[in-house]
């Protein structure tokens, strides 16, 4: 385990592997964020590998109805995710093909079709092997759906995040102004409620907490005080271990 100093000055121990999963807007992204510059860790969104993917299909001009050439670039592309290279806001760096494609794969046409893609049984089993290469190196705040099931079921600690759909899409609705971009509220959570339903019906790695994981509902949280409650379970599981 690495260890971190509190405070008080006492140096602790803390786990090499938190995985957080949950649904859309819960908060996933910003705690995983906070969390992994408090540890020292690697951020890591696994859904940017879904996003890369997506991209690389649509850049291709496959069809993303094709779940065969989709699968079948899935196996081939190799996609890496790395500590962030520039200051231009980036939490990290996404390769895919020695391509870096950090912002592009943000794009309307990769929101719109990343949950076809994802619901995949053969992309989810390609992109899971090398979500576990990366994750398996240590140090890492792995964020993403199926992350404590399926992609890091050792992983030493898992938390799930939820919150009400009302109030997940208000937080896409503000953060979409806040990028000066359209935004439509009822969109937004009809948006959200059908990839809701994607994510959690799956065949492969549905959507769902861990058996293990500690559940956590952050509609009247704010970012600090759901940073600080995982701080305490990091510190409170270094101390069982």
């Amino acid at each position: 385990m690495r260890s971190v100093r509190l405070s008080s000055g006492e140096v602790v121990p803390v786990p090499q592997i938190i995985a957080i999963d949950g649904t859309a807007a819960s908060g996933k992204s910003t705690l995983g964020k906070n969390l992994a510059e408090w540890l020292g860790f690697l951020y890591f969104d696994t859904g940017v590998m879904y996003r890369a993917l997506t991209w690389l299909v649509l850049q291709n001009r496959y069809s993303v109805e094709d779940e065969q050439a989709v699968t079948s670039l899935a196996e081939q592309a190799l996609i890496d995710v790395r500590p962030p290279s520039k200051t231009d806001g980036r939490a990290y760096d996404v390769w895919i093909e020695g391509t870096d494609v950090t912002w592009e794969i943000r794009a309307p046409n990769v929101d719109a079709n990343v949950s076809i893609i994802s619901a995949y049984p053969g992309v989810r089993k390609a992109l899971t092997s090398q979500q576990r290469r990366i994750g398996l190196r240590g140090r890492v705040v792995m964020v993403g759906r199926d992350i404590g099931t399926v992609v890091l079921p050792e992983a030493n600690l898992k938390v799930f995040l939820d919150a009400k759909v009302e109030e997940r899409a208000r937080r896409r609705f503000e953060e979409m102004r806040a990028r000066g971009e359209n935004a439509s509220l009822p969109a937004i959570k009809a948006s959200m409620l059908e990839r809701d339903r994607i994510d959690s019906t799956r065949t492969v790695a549905p959507l769902r907490p861990a058996q293990n994981a500690v559940i956590i509902h952050t509609e009247d949280l704010d970012a600090v005080q759901v940073l600080e409650r995982i701080k305490h379970l990091v510190l409170q599981h270094a101390s069982q271990e």
